[in-house]
């Protein structure tokens, strides 16, 4: 694959964003945009920077912390809005940036099978390809029929993985 393409702000956010977590020691990948656009093309030009980071609950205040410490915008008020749902909003460049707390094995897994990719000035995680198959078919998402038409996508090791935690209904 060619670099991921972002703009400049962009760019600069998800570069911030990886610094963060990795000055932070967590192990994390992108999803979201970012992961669409590394498998399927495109530019990230709008929307948030979507990052999941395997991480223990009580750790968000530590990213909220370091953030705002660090050229964030960390508004306390959504990040305690935000915190039953394990996730913590901020800003970077005026560029949306949401961490969501990996809490269960699946999400850690995937950060573990993620794959590494050239987005900026470093080479950060996305998940796989059936991984992102797999996060657009929870979501919805239109994206999935083309992650899903990649030459390499692997559809028996994404059947075998919505299989094994129980989501039979999303087999293909």
């Amino acid at each position: 694959m060619s670099p991921v393409a972002a703009t400049e702000r962009y760019a600069s956010a998800i570069d911030a964003t990886g610094e963060l977590l990795t000055k932070l020691q967590l192990e994390f990948m992108f999803v979201g945009s970012v992961a669409r656009v590394a498998w399927i093309g495109g530019t990230i030009d709008s929307g948030s920077v979507d990052v999941v980071a395997v991480m223990q609950p009580q750790q968000m205040g530590q990213i909220a912390t370091m953030a705002a410490n660090n050229g964030f915008v960390v508004e306390r008020d959504r990040v305690d809005a935000s915190e039953e749902l394990d996730l913590v909003p901020m800003t970077f460049d005026s560029v949306r940036v949401h961490v969501l707390v990996a809490s269960n094995a699946l999400y850690a897994r995937m950060v573990r099978d993620a794959w590494f990719e050239r987005i900026g000035e470093h080479d950060w995680r996305v998940p796989s390809r059936e991984d992102l198959a797999l996060l657009l078919a929870i979501g919805e998402d239109d994206a999935l029929r083309d992650v899903m038409a990649l030459p390499e996508f692997d559809r028996q090791r994404y059947n075998d993985k919505v299989t094994s935690i129980g989501l039979r209904g999303l087999v293909v």
